[in-house]
């Protein structure tokens, strides 16, 4: 008996489960993706990513699409500097190459769509397919028509999921925080100051509830968020016009007046901006188990981008979906064994790996965003969640104490000085 597979979505997340299938080679299974945008160019894909080798490279290797990634990837992205608004360094990487990587390199957003996207049968993929709601008899009703007879649908439709109003009445809530996309296209040129500031990396400035932010892409631009604490309906009330850029540019630079001459540039060089809210599921959310029903990466876990982490722990849903799929075929019922077993058991892991990534990001924000004296007063325990977050072992009783009492000393000497 065969298998038949929906999935709704073709970001990162919902290519990855569709490569990792297409690569399982099994005959009994039916995979077709449905995304709303009418192409792969219909939008600009956003900024970049840093993949973990525990989660998204993980997945890449296991899609077979490891050669073909290193042929993409920069590790000079790894270059970061974490900076307050006086462009005081709290934390300063210099670029990587392969062999002094940390194992964290970059790769653009739409680099890894568009290496996902040419590892799948064109066919596989239906452009232009809205999704208006799946209906109780998990019918997928389009603008333009109706979908039926999967086995099973994963919804990896992002925010605003469809699918998960079949699973769960839960809504994403306002972090607090919104404000602007920017870019600064031939940045080495226009804004040669922003780049070498940004050294082919990133830069994060944090300070009274506010951020800017800059990463270099790999076609010599800057991609800016600038980020400050506003009420919901903040778009709802703007004193500007919503497509002047100059105006815009404006209200954003009076939000950081007194920001070092350096990072305001971000802001005053920048072009092309578009305007975002971000928000974010509860920590620990889960939802009720459906036959033939489930969610992955940003449907699953919304979470604010604070931590690097939605596009990880996404792909390693994908991962694990793909292993539990791969699992219930062979099977004489692919069906009936993925439903009644394999979908609970990684529906599982999901909440205890989300919980885990959201719960992380929380902190990230609510420290850099929300806590008097950021980053100076929070560094050091900041730098401590991340590395025991990414490696276990640090927890050691006698790891541990150690890496702590060494991060607050180094701080408290360097808040001297600084």
């Amino acid at each position: 008996m065969s298998l038949r597979i929906a999935i709704i979505g073709a970001g990162p997340v919902g290519l990855t489960l569709a490569r990792l299938l297409h690569a399982l080679n099994k005959p009994n299974l039916e995979v077709v993706v449905f995304e709303s945008e009418a192409s792969r160019y219909a939008r600009q894909q956003g900024g970049t990513l840093d993949l973990h080798p525990d989660t998204g490279l993980a997945a890449l290797k296991e899609a077979g699409l490891w050669d073909e990634f290193k042929t993409r990837v920069r590790y000079d992205g790894e270059a970061l500097i974490i900076c307050d608004k006086k462009l005081v360094k709290y934390l300063s990487l210099t670029p990587k190459d392969e062999q002094s990587s940390a194992g964290r390199p970059e790769i653009d957003r739409s680099s890894l769509r568009e290496m996902l996207l040419d590892s799948v049968p064109s066919e596989m993929i239906r452009w232009g397919f809205r999704l208006r709601e799946i209906d109780e008899n998990r019918n997928l009703i389009f603008d333009h028509g109706v979908e039926s007879g999967f086995d099973l649908i994963v919804g990896a439709d992002g925010a605003w999921s469809k699918i998960r109003k079949y699973l769960s009445d839960e809504k994403p809530h306002y972090s607090g925080i919104g404000g602007y996309i920017f870019h600064i296209p031939n940045a080495e040129e226009r804004a040669p100051e922003a780049f070498k500031l940004t050294n082919r990396g990133s830069v994060f400035s944090f300070s009274d509830g506010r951020s800017i932010m800059s990463q270099y892409i790999s076609d010599g631009s800057l991609y800016v968020n600038a980020w400050c604490p506003l009420p919901e309906t903040w778009r709802e009330n703007l004193s500007h016009d919503a497509d002047d850029t100059e105006a815009i540019k404006k209200w954003v630079l009076d939000q950081f007046h007194d920001w070092h001459p350096d990072l305001v540039d971000f802001i005053k060089l920048a072009e092309q901006p578009s305007s975002s809210s971000l928000y974010e599921l509860p920590v620990g959310w889960r939802w009720e188990s459906r036959p033939g029903v489930t969610l992955i990466g940003d449907a699953a876990h919304l979470m604010t981008p604070f931590a690097g982490e939605g596009v990880n722990v996404g792909m390693q849903d994908s991962l694990m979906l793909s292993r539990a799929i791969g699992k219930a075929l062979e099977s004489p019922d692919p069906a009936t064994q993925f439903n009644t077993t394999e979908l609970v058991n990684f529906e599982e892991d999901l909440f205890v790996r989300g919980e885990r990534v959201t719960s992380l990001t929380k902190d990230m924000m609510n420290w850099m965003m929300f806590s008097d004296g950021s980053p100076r007063s929070v560094i050091d325990k900041y730098i401590l969640r991340i590395i025991t977050f990414h490696d276990k072992g640090v927890r050691d009783y006698l790891r541990y104490p150690l890496l702590k009492g060494s991060l607050k000393s180094w701080y408290f000497l360097y808040r001297l000085f600084h």
